[in-house]
């Protein structure tokens, strides 16, 4: 995996940055991890919170860039199917995510489904285990992507 990653070119790498930051955006400011003036939350962040917004946008930058074209081979026209499980597998890491470093009675459909008592007592506990399988969904992902990005390529013509 780390030889592929050496042998990205700058516009993989500019759109891995690029992508990771839209990723701890999205994440981080609906769920005021990232302080802003439209999001509140009445339940403090987890000291925890922050690596896993850095993580999350990390990985799935680099998720990202494995699907920008590399011009050492042509591509195909549409995924795989295995391509498209993988696309899947990374974007419910990122739901993950969001619910993981999320206020845990701001979420709608917790509080919803268990209440707020419920949403503080029974889900808070559960939220880093959700930010660790959101990690893992995206590091497995990233993994499949990095480990079949060459293993069957077209030779540009």
């Amino acid at each position: 995996m780390l030889a592929e990653l050496q042998q990205w070119t700058i516009r993989r790498w500019t759109m891995a940055a690029v992508v990771a930051l839209v990723v701890a955006l999205l994440v981080g400011l609906p769920t005021d991890v990232i302080p802003n003036p439209v999001f509140g939350r009445p339940v403090d962040v987890t000291w925890w919170s922050y690596p896993v917004l850095i993580v999350t946008g990390a990985l799935g930058g680099l998720l990202a860039a494995t699907y920008v074209r590399d011009d050492r081979f042509a591509t195909l026209d549409e995924l795989t199917d295995a391509e498209q499980r993988v696309a899947r597998r990374g974007g419910a890491a990122g739901l993950l995510s969001f619910f993981a470093v999320g206020c845990p009675v701001c979420n709608k459909l917790v509080v919803i489904a268990l209440g707020t008592v419920g949403a503080r007592r029974w889900f808070e506990p559960v939220q880093p285990l959700l930010a660790a399988g959101s990690i893992v969904l995206l590091v497995m992902a990233l993994r499949a992507r990095l480990r079949n990005i060459t293993s069957c390529p077209i030779p540009a013509r």
